[in-house]
């Protein structure tokens, strides 16, 4: 999970299923600062997301009285979320995208988080980078899940921490040789 402003890593879930990874974020933004419901969200086409918000996030609804109690948690009302979904070509190029609201109305959650997951992609491209297990068709590969989260705890601390990003560098206005102060997202919360 990406904050958008900042382009801090948040939370990080490694699962056998997209499901059990995002019910592992959600939890940690809920010990973290977000226990009423979940912050807005945009996401690609893959599903588990929503899912994982109605378990983590989700309520019973009080019983009214009449029939069988409800047992199914239940999305809040204040909710917002998205999904881009990729419209691919028969070769599988990307032809354009198609927007999918899952919570919330869609220019609210449109105005709030735009029309993009390229900060995201871009995450996730680095990640790739800094950490060879999550390539396609490599050596570097772990047996044991726990090695795999202990390399993606050692690689969110350094992209947070050490490496800083060109679009959060400041420009410096005493011109004394250099011209922009290089920032890490840890830097800007």
């Amino acid at each position: 999970m990406l904050d958008i402003d900042s382009r801090l890593r948040v939370a990080r879930g490694i699962a056998k299923t997209e499901t059990q990874a995002s019910t592992e974020v959600f939890q940690t933004l809920q010990r973290r600062g977000h226990p009423d419901g979940p912050p807005p969200t945009i996401s690609d086409g893959w599903g588990g997301i929503a899912e994982a918000m109605i378990a983590v996030y989700g309520l019973v609804p009080a019983y009214g009285g009449r029939g069988r109690p409800p047992t199914r948690k239940k999305p809040g009302s204040g909710w917002q979320y998205v999904q881009m979904v990729k419209q691919r070509d028969e070769r599988g190029r990307v032809q354009g995208t198609k927007i999918r609201v899952v919570f919330g109305k869609k220019a609210e959650v449109l105005a709030l988080l735009g029309e993009s997951t390229a900060y995201i992609e871009r995450s996730h491209l680095t990640s790739r980078l800094f950490n060879g297990r999550l390539g396609r068709k490599t050596l570097a590969f772990s047996k044991d899940p726990a090695m795999t989260r202990a390399v993606a705890i050692w690689e969110d601390g350094y992209y947070n921490l050490v490496c800083p990003h060109k679009s959060l560098r400041l420009s410096v206005a005493d011109g004394a040789g250099q011209r922009r102060q290089p920032r890490t997202p840890a830097m800007d919360c």
